[in-house]
């Protein structure tokens, strides 16, 4: 694993160096320095190999972090070492600088020590070592605390420390979904995804454990067409199926595997619990119909109608379409149905906002576009019409089928938790050619 931990400045000095096996010896340190630091070509990769020793090296401002070993070690894994290291050490004592290096280097030792152990990476979480690390590195002393320390290192759940308590345990998780598109003029999908993320707010006392289930095709497969499948179904969509998802530390990712059920012990506070992406059988909110008509060379008339499409007893919020006009617009008229319209010069695009709109409704604009002669030959590349807007359910159909709370230390159940679930579905990049 890694033989050495070298840090250095911008003139190559060492200012941390710990050794952690005896086939790393000091002309390692001079070896990067006058084949990386002083080199007279500016080094572009991040590993170098030197006399069958390699050198993984990252940059923080002025300041080296470069980890050393001789052995076939994974690349990736060092990396995301010194990352870490350096998020470790921003933690303590801010900006990663030589002074601030050198003024808290018994706290680096200190780290090391905690962090790796004869080579191999230990327990790297910034909120479990600040319980037996303090910025004096000062370890604490009583049996409280040192069986605190123990039961973090040894159960591996640093994102979380043990006797919390409130006075009423809520729970709030919210759907945050944003939908891209690229449609043709004729309503053609040409290319949508759905980019989602399940954040979190937990005040939960104890050590609870959360499980957490959505409409997810594999789940739904498995469990045929009774119970969970009618439940989905009742909001009109079977199931979706997620393209590619990436979970928070505190998910039990063999659990995910074998039983496609979320379960974990969650952080205190706000947290991304996962982040997943879709691109089959997405709803759009919106359909956008444009109409571009050139009247000889000096006019243009333009018509745009937005559909919404979803149920009628929602609204969507904060709308706003962007209509581009050609660069010798000299003047704009607009009249609109619904909302208000204004024509930005700078911007070379007429701005329509519309504050709320519900489902299953249509609106739409007019605008005559007075254009200036001029001698380019190059036809109008129409750029296309791109909105924004908000909406209260997911693009993707994702559906929390349960979200279940357990804690047997401590006398309350999950019927005790105040539950809060919001869906939140945003405009990404949703445009309309012309």
């Amino acid at each position: 694993m890694i033989g050495g931990l070298f840090i250095y400045n911008h003139k190559g000095e060492v200012l941390i160096s710990r050794v952690y096996r005896d086939d790393i010896g000091r002309n390692a340190v001079d070896a990067f320095r006058v084949n990386v630091i002083h080199a007279r070509q500016q080094v572009r990769s991040p590993v170098t190999n030197i006399a069958r020793t390699s050198f993984f090296h990252v940059k923080r401002s002025n300041i080296w972090l470069a980890a050393v070993t001789k052995q076939n070690v994974n690349a990736a894994m060092v990396f995301e070492f010194l990352y870490k290291m350096c998020d470790v050490m921003a933690a303590y004592f801010g900006k990663i600088s030589e002074e601030n290096i050198k003024n808290n280097f018994v706290l680096i030792y200190e780290l090391l020590d905690e962090i790796l152990d004869f080579g191999y990476p230990q327990n790297s979480e910034t909120g479990a070592l600040k319980t037996f690390i303090t910025q004096q590195g000062i370890k604490g002393q009583t049996k409280e605390e040192q069986s605190q320390i123990t039961s973090q290192v040894t159960g591996q759940i640093g994102w979380r420390r043990e006797g919390i308590k409130y006075r009423r345990n809520e729970l709030f998780l919210d759907v945050l979904e944003s939908v891209n598109l690229l449609m043709s003029p004729q309503g053609q999908v040409l290319s949508a995804h759905v980019s989602g993320r399940v954040v979190m707010k937990s005040y939960l006392s104890g050590m609870p454990e959360c499980k957490f289930g959505m409409n997810d095709k594999i789940v739904i497969d498995k469990q045929g067409k009774g119970g969970a499948s009618d439940e989905a179904g009742k909001s009109g969509k079977q199931s979706i199926a997620i393209d590619d998802c990436t979970f928070h530390q505190c998910v039990r990712l063999s659990k995910f595997d074998s039983e496609r059920s979320i379960s974990f012990i969650p952080p205190d506070g706000e947290y991304e619990l996962m982040r997943y992406r879709t691109t089959k059988d997405i709803i759009l909110p919106f359909r956008v119909i444009p109409l571009v008509r050139e009247v000889g060379r000096t006019k243009l008339e333009v018509k745009v109608v937005i559909k919404s499409n979803f149920k009628p007893s929602l609204l969507a919020q904060k709308i706003e379409v962007r209509i581009p006009t050609p660069l010798n617009t000299s003047g704009v008229q607009v009249i609109c149905m619904k909302g208000k319209a204004k024509y930005k010069a700078s911007e070379n695009a007429i701005v329509w906002k519309i504050k709320r709109m519900a489902g299953m409704k249509e609106s739409q604009i007019s605008a005559e576009i007075e254009l200036l002669p001029t001698n380019d030959k190059k036809k109008w590349a129409r750029p296309p019409i791109s909105m924004n807007f908000e909406v209260p359910f997911a693009p993707s159909g994702l559906k929390v089928r349960y979200l279940k709370v357990f804690e047997s230390k401590l006398n309350y159940s999950d019927h005790d938790v105040i539950k809060w679930v919001r869906y939140i579905g945003r405009s990404g990049i949703y445009e309309t050619r012309c």
